[in-house]
């Protein structure tokens, strides 16, 4: 092994992109310091900048074979690049509509992009942890930003409660996490991956697997899987719809990431004990988001609930074994995050002479009053509840198709229960847009808004689409590099 100082040279340069989000959190405190609030314009531009950048640089800096860094804490290869270009480009997207909104509501604050870009860099850890130590570092960094983002109002009632309430049940997330490392600590006696791998290989017994199994319910509170949601929709209506945005997107890659190497590096031996635990959280999350929404008259506590139910398909996707499994999951992932950045930032353009609109029936006849909206809208809706052509439909047959090669027929079919009835929550929505009488109209969508969430519906219908084949090739290979 090489001396400390040796293996630090050569792993800073593999670590570019993580370098990147450090350097502008560390200037942006000095700038923040000096300027207070009035540099927020500034520190929101270049914050987009560095969280774009580093998803860039990540993919322009990905290895030919996998490196590991830091004496073994971290690795650098294909899923975490990939991992990274898309916690990076969701997160830039989730500040831009933050720096508008907080903009336009006087309330900017300095520190809201530094947050963000920290939140963003504990992803990145996350999503290269070779250890059990970095896996928590990464967890903890991105969940202390959290719990601040999500009580960023400070004196509103329901952003406060959202706050307190994700860190108490986070709190005792993380509990269950690091009970559950100590557990595969305790009976392997090591916290490298590879050497966790090579005990489970020899039969670690009960106990290691106990500690899996507590790990893996922390991580589904993380990726808000049900029965582990209890957070998620009183956390998206409370938190600022840009917050709730980012919520939404950029920590679900990296819990499932985290997850998938957590299944098949160091337990990999372990897949038959750790499917049926997957294949539960799969169908609870496919089966309770899709019953919860239909009753929800609130447009975010509604996209919790669609969350949770697309992540019980991404697990469904990790349930089905390495041959398919983890690359399906990534492809669902990059088709699901566009459209449900899209629906927020169209969310957020919902205001009536500044009064922001966030039920169902805000959107009523909106296709005569604001048709773009309407029609983005649309295909955005369409594209997430997996109707064809739009980049959801891939997305759901892929894992469907990995599920059903596993023999998970049983799962498939129920996912496919499932999909149906989130269809009819997602064609309520489209009646009140469609066919309703129209409400007053909205306010004049800001720049920035109208640009996110232009170029989300692009990206679902047809460029996503017309670039499966590339994707697809990208997130297999990533697969086969790292496992």
């Amino acid at each position: 092994m090489m001396q400390p100082m040796q293996d630090l040279l050569v792993s800073l340069p593999l670590v570019r992109a993580e370098l990147l989000l450090a350097g502008f959190a560390l200037v942006g405190v000095l700038i923040g310091a000096w300027g207070g609030d009035r540099v927020f314009g500034l520190l929101s531009a270049l914050g987009v900048a560095a969280l774009a950048g580093a998803g860039l640089w990540a993919v322009i800096d990905a290895p030919v074979a996998p490196a590991q860094i830091f004496q073994g804490a971290m690795v650098i290869d294909g899923l975490g690049v990939f991992a990274k270009a898309l916690i990076g480009f969701s997160a830039a997207a989730a500040l831009a509509l933050g720096a508008d909104h907080f903009a336009r509501d006087k309330d900017p604050r300095f520190e809201f992009p530094i947050m963000l870009a920290l939140a963003a860099l504990g992803m990145f850890v996350m999503v290269s942890a070779q250890d059990l130590i970095s896996l928590y570092v990464g967890v903890e960094l991105q969940s202390l930003c959290a719990y601040v983002l999500a009580a960023w109002r400070r004196d509103d009632a329901l952003s406060s409660e959202a706050g307190l309430k994700y860190f108490v049940l986070s709190a005792i997330a993380s509990g269950l996490l690091l009970f559950g490392a100590s557990f595969v600590y305790g009976f392997t006696g090591s916290i490298h991956f590879d050497a966790i791998a090579s005990a489970a290989a020899e039969g670690g017994g009960v106990g290691l697997l106990f500690g899996l199994v507590l790990m893996l319910c922390a991580l589904a509170f993380k990726m808000s899987a049900a029965p582990f949601h209890m957070w998620t929709p009183d956390v998206y209506e409370g938190a600022p719809t840009p917050v709730t945005a980012f919520f939404a997107a950029a920590p679900k890659v990296a819990a499932v990431v985290l997850m998938a190497r957590v299944l098949y590096e160091p337990f990999a031996g372990f897949e038959p004990q750790w499917r049926q635990v997957v294949v539960a959280l799969s169908a609870i999350s496919m089966v309770w988001g899709s019953v919860g929404a239909l009753m929800q008259t609130n447009l975010k506590r509604l996209m919790a609930y669609s969350s949770i139910g697309n992540m019980g398909f991404v697990l469904m996707g990790l349930a089905s074994g390495v041959a398919e499994g983890p690359a399906s999951a990534l492809i669902y992932l990059a088709f699901y995050l566009p459209a449900n950045i899209g629906i927020f930032a169209l969310i957020l353009a919902m205001r009536r002479n500044g009064v922001p609109g966030e039920t169902v029936e805000d959107l009523a006849g909106m296709a005569r009053s604001r048709p773009w909206m309407a029609g983005l809208l649309t295909v955005l809706l369409f594209s997430i509840a997996g109707i064809p052509p739009f980049a959801g439909f891939i997305g759901k047959f892929l894992v469907f198709r990995a599920a059903i090669d596993a023999g998970l027929i049983w799962l498939a079919v129920l996912g496919g229960v499932a999909a149906v009835v989130a269809a009819g929550y997602y064609l309520r929505l489209l009646s009140s847009v469609w066919f309703s009488a129209p409400a007053p109209r909205f306010d004049p969508a800001s720049f920035p808004i109208a640009a996110v969430a232009t170029a989300a519906t692009a990206l679902v219908f047809p460029i996503l689409v017309l670039t499966l084949g590339s994707l697809q090739s990208w997130a297999e290979a990533a697969v086969r590099m790292s496992f």
